[in-house]
């Protein structure tokens, strides 16, 4: 089992990160709990590894207020994959959270991860909530982590770091999909949070950053409805692909750049010959999850030479 001092220094160290890049004006400690404090600071870790022609979760820690289900086998296409959703007892990110969830898979193992519903990160008066995600893959290792959307109630204020390591025979497929406010909730709801920021980065075992991107997005200073930012659609999609180099072509070449009144998308390689990174804008949350799963399918065909089943009708 993990130190669970170990796991508190990881949190610290995470804090510092997060009070270095958050605006100072929403460094203020709660008046409710202090950032972090016990019932804020949730982690969790799932391992998995390869037990005969299966994968299992053969380890699980955890700390309130994140949860995980146990590893059930629905997936028709592939029997052997153990798919796991993380639960959040709180049920949504309050100001001071801090969050870590911790990601390995071992040789040879794959997985598949998600979570139990939409994250919703709520109004903030002081401080903010932040969350920093730890993936590992080892030789030959498969990963899909797919988590559903972030919805960023009006004056919220959330930081999402995502750290890979990996091994370049390893896959992971990753998305993010960000709903800037509950449109049809409160007239200023819609782009009414006040800070949010993504980063993104992955090193492989050679221990060079392959890449490394960060989204930081301020609306009430910077409009996100200009050309360049959001232009005139609200909900962003991304979908992080890292795979051997002999995967890309073939998914590359099944997505051409499109443009229209519903949506717009494009999908290009990442450095270092590392993957690709897929991003789409549109103004339905259903349109961006449907060519979300045509680039997973797509990903899992190319590396697996297996089917996408059909989505639960609760998840469309």
């Amino acid at each position: 089992m993990t130190d669970p001092q170990y796991i508190n220094d990881q949190l610290e160290k995470c804090r510092k990160r997060w009070d270095r890049q958050i605006p100072i004006e929403y460094s203020q400690e709660p008046e409710q709990m202090p950032s972090g404090a016990i019932g804020k600071d949730g982690f969790l870790y799932l391992g998995f590894t390869r037990s005969g022609r299966k994968s299992i979760l053969h380890r699980m820690e955890k700390r309130t207020p994140l949860f995980a289900q146990k590893a059930l086998y629905h997936d028709e296409a592939l029997p052997e994959l153990p798919c796991v959703t993380v639960i959040s007892t709180s049920g949504c990110v309050l100001q001071g959270d801090r969050m870590m969830l911790s990601i390995n898979v071992s040789e040879n193992a794959f997985a598949s991860v998600n979570t139990q519903s939409a994250t919703k990160v709520h109004s903030m008066d002081k401080n903010y909530g932040a969350q920093i995600q730890f993936i590992q893959l080892n030789e030959n290792s498969y990963l899909e982590y797919l988590p559903d959307p972030l919805i960023l109630h009006r004056n919220a204020r959330f930081v999402n770091d995502t750290v890979i390591d990996y091994k370049r025979t390893a896959t992971l497929i990753y998305s993010e999909v960000i709903i800037p406010g509950r449109r049809y909730h409160h007239e200023n709801e819609l782009n009414g949070f006040d800070y949010y920021s993504s980063t993104v980065s992955a090193k492989d075992e050679s221990g060079n950053i392959v890449f490394k991107e960060q989204i930081v997005l301020r609306p009430k200073e910077h409009s996100m409805t200009e050309i360049g930012v959001m232009g005139g659609f609200q909900i962003i999609g991304t979908i992080f692909i890292l795979t051997p180099v002999e995967n890309i072509a073939s998914i590359l070449a099944a997505f051409k750049a499109h443009y229209g009144k519903d949506c717009c998308y494009g999908m290009s390689t990442l450095p270092a010959e590392s993957g690709l990174i897929f991003k789409i804008l549109a103004n339905d949350s259903s349109i961006i999850k449907k060519h979300i799963r045509k680039v997973w399918a797509m990903a899992r065909k190319a590396v697996l030479n297996a089917e996408l089943p059909p989505p639960f009708i609760w998840k469309q």
